[in-house]
């Protein structure tokens, strides 16, 4: 699950930590998606049957933590050393460092990255502000300065990432350039139009995450 409510991708309601797991397998994950006739009754699957499909189908995971550094980074050695394939298919990303240290210290071989927008602590991701209280937002406009320079020179660094998943109205030539500079590599999401995808491929030469990659989709930010 990518959100903490069941409602964005099922046919569900309510916050998922107050679900049991026998209920949150009633759900249709296939009721809100654009293709939801063809995977009419799609169940919500465990990381682990999630896990399992992906490696069975090639793919690249990015494990993307929202939080609990702990628990996560137990979780996922535990999964990485169930299925060691995993170290050369996938990446374990989050926009808190402290998951990606934690991780770094649970499995030093596992692939890293940090997720970042600049002005996420002040700013939504269509750009209006999250606050109401003028002296709080200009606080958090503050700590996102802050945040977004200890990423580019501290952070990165003591996490010992490899990449960084960066929005895509901030990646640029001279970004790329940047991370490139430290051996990092630069992700851009969620990059869901043509021209995006386009720009990204030709012009960038970097990977992005997309919500399909064989068609236009809705903009993301």
């Amino acid at each position: 699950m990518h959100d903490e409510t069941v409602d964005r991708t099922t046919n569900g309601s309510g916050p998922l930590s107050k679900l049991r797991f026998s209920e949150i397998k009633k759900l249709d994950a296939a009721s809100k998606h654009r293709l939801s006739e063809r995977f009419a009754g799609e169940k919500v699957p465990t990381l682990q049957e999630a896990v399992e499909e992906c490696i069975k189908h090639q793919l690249v995971i990015y494990f993307d933590v929202k939080g609990h550094p702990d628990q996560a980074a137990a979780a996922l050695k535990n999964l990485y050393h169930k299925h060691p394939e995993l170290y050369n298919s996938s990446v374990v990303c989050s926009f808190e460092p402290k998951v990606i240290y934690r991780m770094r210290q649970a499995d030093p071989d596992v692939v890293t990255a940090l997720t970042h927008r600049p002005w996420s602590l002040s700013r939504f991701g269509d750009g209006s502000p999250r606050f109401q209280s003028l002296w709080k937002q200009q606080w958090m406009q503050v700590l996102d300065v802050l945040l977004d320079w200890a990423h580019h020179h501290l952070l990165w660094n003591l996490c010992g990432v490899s990449a960084f998943l960066l929005q895509k109205n901030y990646v640029s030539p001279d970004t790329v350039q940047y991370w490139s500079a430290r051996g990092v590599e630069v992700v851009a999401w969620t990059v869901n139009t043509a021209v995006e995808k386009e720009f990204c491929q030709r012009q960038l030469n970097i990977d992005y995450i997309t919500d399909s990659l064989i068609e236009d989709c809705e903009p993301h930010y």
